[in-house]
């Protein structure tokens, strides 16, 4: 029978290690602690990451399998190809934060209930002020249509969330990003949790173990010449 989970303090916070979570639900890890910007950087560089409803306490997780994608394993359709191609839309990065997460979180709400709550949306964007946390903007005659934003540590990128509010602008961001990870040397996108839609894009399952193998090789190795706020109209690289 495994142990309960472990309850945290609000002060000196010290994670679990990741092998001792919960197989149903599988990787529940801790419940309680804070979201600082200490206690999020201690949890990333673990492999562990908050995921909880508005009603609920803080609970943490390190899941058994992780859905990661190689920057260079994206998979582009033809649908999506042809429709970056067509130019309509411009990407930025780092431009709006708050704009992308309160839209991720606005879509979220109307479609399942959201667990990114105004505490969360607070703590993520402290993270990204103290360079950590980064968004990708899809514009549409100046407008934003479509986004995601995530943390960076090292050479991994951590992705949370992203949202559309037109057809595929998610998957335009996702494409831009895993574009210029994989110029900058990034070795892996985590993506959290298995879905068909990430599968559709070029994830693959990864067991913890050996995602914990990539968090002690690059989570402290940061690619040279990375610089996140820049702004370009998506070129076609396939030509």
């Amino acid at each position: 029978m495994q142990e309960i989970l472990t309850l945290l303090a609000d002060s000196n916070i010290l994670f679990p290690d990741p092998e001792k979570a919960l197989d149903e639900p599988d990787g529940l890890l801790a419940v309680g602690g804070n979201l600082s910007i200490d206690t999020l950087l201690q949890a990333y560089h673990k492999g562990i990451f908050p995921w909880f409803s508005e009603d609920d306490p803080i609970l943490w997780w390190s899941p058994s399998e992780r859905m990661v994608l190689h920057p260079d394993q994206f998979h582009i359709s033809k649908s999506l190809l042809k429709l970056l191609r067509k130019s309509k839309y411009q990407v930025t990065m780092d431009h709006d934060f708050s704009g992308v997460i309160h839209h991720c979180s606005t879509s979220r709400q109307s479609q399942e209930g959201t667990w990114i709550t105004d505490e969360m949306m607070a703590a993520y964007i402290d993270l990204h002020r103290a360079g950590y946390a980064h968004s990708v903007e899809v514009w549409h005659e100046q407008t934003l249509v479509g986004g995601l934003y995530g943390v960076s540590l090292g050479s991994l990128f951590f992705g949370e969330s992203m949202f559309s509010l037109q057809s595929n602008t998610s998957k335009i961001a996702f494409a831009a990003l895993a574009n210029q990870l994989h110029q900058w040397g990034f070795k892996l996108i985590d993506c959290q949790m298995h879905s068909t839609h990430l599968a559709s894009l070029g994830a693959v399952t990864m067991p913890r173990q050996e995602f914990t193998g990539y968090l002690n090789r690059y989570c402290r190795t940061t690619p040279t010449g990375a610089h996140w706020k820049k702004a370009w109209q998506w070129i076609d690289h396939q030509q």
